[in-house]
């Protein structure tokens, strides 16, 4: 799959998870669709860069606590993403927690549509 397919699959699965959870949100309108779109090219940036590192960095608790801390992280960088996009929010930890399960889900459908081609 292509950068750009990737980054429109990004934003198509933000959207979803704003549609699915009250807490995530774009702004209305034409920079809603602007906002979705840089979401998912910084989701995309952010996924290959810096959640690498921290995944890294906490293996050891990682594996403690029986993959429960990459919940965290996942939310996190959602939480990053939320931070570096203007028209995109994300209301607190709890749902960007539960909103990173569902993006990761809908990433990989997604995805398994896209391997198909």
């Amino acid at each position: 799959m292509g950068l750009i397919a990737r980054i429109i699959a990004n934003a198509l699965a933000l959207m979803i998870v704003a549609w699915l959870f009250d807490g995530i949100s774009f702004a209305r309108g034409t920079d809603g669709i602007l906002a979705a779109l840089w979401a998912g090219l910084i989701l995309g940036v952010v996924n290959v860069t810096l959640k690498p590192v921290i995944k890294i960095l906490t293996l050891p608790v990682n594996i403690l606590t029986l993959g429960i801390l990459g919940l965290l992280v996942n939310a996190l960088m959602l939480k990053v993403v939320d931070l570096l996009t203007p028209g995109f929010q994300v209301r607190g930890f709890l749902t960007a927690f539960f909103g990173a399960i569902v993006l990761a889900i809908v990433s990989a459908v997604l995805n398994l549509f896209a391997k198909k081609d």
